[in-house]
């Protein structure tokens, strides 16, 4: 922070700042998954498949949709995701038998600023509780930071989510608040929670991501020695938020 040439304080100033570039167009490659941009025609059927797979429509709770139940249903739900204005559907493949395993998205992408959210999070159970779920939130980030030169990451969910909110703390997004009755979802109030990643706590959280996804830690089948907790010296700073879920 500074003083303007009236004496009020004012934020620093970013004399090389450049709008970030635009997500979601390029193929995001890791060990075990790679995440490419939504093709409805090669998705819509395996992903349909993989979202049948589990016994009942929970993990879509606090989705703005509920599941759908036939593959018609399925691809119209993909349309409306690959038709919205404000956010770019990414696939989650698997690297190892090239199966569609999950979709996500970059989404209130914000270049001039340099903001974007990470929002859809959407894994089928072929997903869930695997390496390959923390590692497409790797690739995610690594990309809007590192490749595209965003200054401010955003993960929003329910704030009864608390499962979401968890997992965005794991990965070393902050809590900043709540915004109470911030939306209508499915006919019921929604309070949101908000978390964010800056920046500069970019290259932290990335060494940990790396030293979590070596070879050292997690072998070819997704076996691994230590959590990511294990490596992500921020969890100090959440211990009374993440012990209280």
């Amino acid at each position: 922070m500074g003083n303007n040439l009236f004496g009020q304080c004012v934020g620093d100033a970013l004399p090389a700042w450049q709008p970030a570039g635009e997500p979601g167009a390029q193929t995001l490659s890791g060990r075990f998954c790679r995440l490419e941009p939504l093709d409805i025609q090669r998705d819509a059927a395996a992903l349909f498949q993989a979202y049948q797979l589990a016994e009942d429509g929970r993990d879509w709770t606090y989705l703005p949709y509920e599941r759908p139940q036939t593959p018609n249903e399925f691809t119209r739900y993909l349309q409306s995701q690959a038709q919205a204005g404000d956010r770019k559907t990414m696939t989650v493949i698997d690297q190892r038998s090239g199966r569609a395993l999950g979709t996500c998205a970059f989404m209130r992408i914000d270049r001039a600023n340099g903001v974007v959210e990470l929002g859809m999070i959407n894994w089928s159970p072929r997903m869930q509780r695997q390496a390959s779920g923390s590692e497409a939130i790797f690739l995610m980030l690594r990309h809007v930071f590192d490749d595209l030169g965003y200054r401010r990451c955003e993960w929003k969910c329910d704030q009864l989510n608390a499962p979401s909110r968890a997992a965005a703390l794991r990965f070393g997004f902050s809590l900043e608040g709540t915004f109470r009755q911030a939306v209508v979802v499915k006919g019921r109030n929604r309070d949101t929670d908000w978390l964010s990643m800056l920046d500069h706590e970019w290259p932290q959280r990335r060494a940990a991501f790396n030293a979590w996804l070596s070879a050292g830690n997690i072998d070819d089948d997704g076996r691994q020695r230590q959590r990511l907790q294990a490596f992500a010296t921020w969890h100090a700073d959440h211990s009374a938020v993440v012990s209280s879920l």
